[in-house]
C-alpha cells in the first residue's frame, strides 16, 4: 500500500508543481476528491471466480483509501486517481464437490492522465486523454473440500499499462453538472484494460461540489502463465474540494 500511496502523493505533488510553474501564464485550477466506491466485484484466477453483489461490499471491506486529484487550465490538463481496495469474502459453490469458496483480494490502481482540451462550448467541452494504469494485486481463491479436495489458486503482481482516454464536461445549470469518461489501455494478448465513469455532480458553493456516479473497470492479464480476470462495477459518492 505505501508504494502506491506515496506514487499517488509523489504525483500529485509533481502534478500541483508543474501546473504551478506554469500558472504565470495560465489560469490553473484545482480539485481534490475524496470518495467511496461500493462495486459488485469479480475476479478470476484460471477457472476459479470468486464474485461479490455491490450490497455486501462494505460490510466485507477490510480497508480502502479512493482518491483523485485534478489540475487544468482550459486547454491542458492532469489527472491522478488512486484506488486501494481489500476485500474478503465467502460464497457457496453449485453441487457437492466443493462446500464453498473464499476470496481474499487486496487490490491498488494508480491512474495518471494528460488531458487536452479538443472541443469547447459554454455547456459542453470534451477532452481526450493518454496516460497509464499501474495495478498491484494480491489475490487468493480458497476451495474448500466437499466430495472432491479443495485447493487454493492465487497471484501477486504489479504492472502498468499505457491508456488513452476522453471526457465529456456537461454543464447543465447553474448548479448541476455531468462528466462522461473513458480509457482503454494495455493493447496486447497479454493484457487489456478499460474503465468507464459517469457522474451527476453539484456545486454547492465556490469550493465545494458532490459527486453521486456509476464506474466500471476491466482488467484482463497473463501472470505467471494464469489468466487473471478483475472487474468491478457500481455506484460512487465523493465529495470534490475546488480551488
Amino acid at each position: 500500500m505505501q508504494k502506491y500511496l506515496k506514487s499517488f502523493v509523489g504525483l500529485v505533488g509533481l502534478m500541483a508543481t508543474s501546473s504551478a510553474a506554469m500558472a504565470q501564464a495560465s489560469d490553473w485550477q484545482y480539485g481534490a476528491t475524496v470518495y467511496l466506491f461500493t462495486p459488485e466485484t469479480t475476479v478470476s484466477v484460471g477457472d476459479v471466480e470468486g464474485s461479490l453483489d455491490f450490497s455486501d461490499a462494505l460490510k466485507n471491506l477490510d480497508m480502502a483509501f479512493m482518491g483523485a486529484f485534478d489540475a487544468h487550465n482550459g486547454t491542458w490538463g492532469l489527472l491522478a486517481d488512486y484506488m486501494l481496495t481489500d476485500l474478503t469474502f465467502e460464497q457457496a459453490t453449485p453441487g457437492a464437490d466443493y462446500s464453498g469458496l473464499s476470496t481474499s483480494l487486496k487490490t491498488q490502481i494508480l491512474n495518471g492522465y494528460l488531458t487536452y482540451r479538443a472541443y469547447e462550448e459554454p455547456t459542453v467541452s470534451i477532452d481526450v486523454a493518454a496516460g497509464f494504469r499501474l495495478f498491484d494485486t494480491r489475490t487468493k481463491l480458497t476451495l474448500s473440500s466437499g466430495t472432491a479436495t479443495g485447493g487454493s489458486s492465487s497471484v501477486s503482481d504489479n504492472w502498468a499499462d499505457p491508456v488513452i482516454g476522453a471526457r465529456a464536461n456537461f454543464q447543465m445549470s447553474e448548479k448541476w453538472s455531468g462528466t462522461a469518461f473513458a480509457d482503454y489501455g494495455g493493447f496486447s494478448s497479454d493484457s487489456t484494460t478499460w474503465q468507464v465513469l459517469l457522474t451527476l455532480d453539484y456545486q454547492f458553493d465556490e469550493n465545494w461540489a458532490g459527486r453521486l456516479g456509476y464506474r466500471k473497470i476491466s482488467v484482463d492479464h497473463k501472470i505467471n502463465g494464469s489468466d487473471f480476470k478483475y472487474e468491478q462495477s457500481g455506484p460512487l459518492l465523493g465529495v470534490t474540494y475546488k480551488f
